[in-house]
């Protein structure tokens, strides 16, 4: 088996890209939709992190909550927290009992993406 690609519940296509685009500096793979008008399904990426966001019902629920293992942790938050977004302000990293640190976002959706560094 390969790594599991989770889907997260978007939608406002807009707002999607807006936050995992322009402001966690995911790239957009590819788009897809079954005819003009309808929703969208799409693959965005960052290194190996590969997530799908959908806005078909049915696909999953809203406020899920994924795990990124996220190796240079410190710096990518440095980067984010300097963007200054105005509905995502990453507090501090949690050092947990099992040894991992970490932080959970909340993106538009209600979804949230915990970023953890051993």
């Amino acid at each position: 088996m390969k790594p599991a690609i989770p889907n997260l519940r978007s939608f406002d296509e807009a707002m999607a890209k807006e936050f995992y685009v322009g402001f966690l500096e995911f790239q957009v793979d590819w788009e897809h939709r079954h005819a003009e008008g309808m929703p969208l399904y799409m693959q965005i990426s960052r290194g190996d992190c590969l997530i799908h966001l959908t806005e078909h019902y049915g696909d999953c629920s809203p406020a899920g909550q994924i795990r990124i293992e996220t190796p240079e942790l410190d710096d990518y938050l440095h980067t984010l927290r300097a963007k200054d977004h105005p509905n995502c302000k990453p507090g501090p990293i949690v050092k947990q009992a099992w040894g991992t640190r970490e932080i959970t976002l909340t993106d538009p959706f209600g979804n949230r993406l915990t970023l953890y560094c051993e």
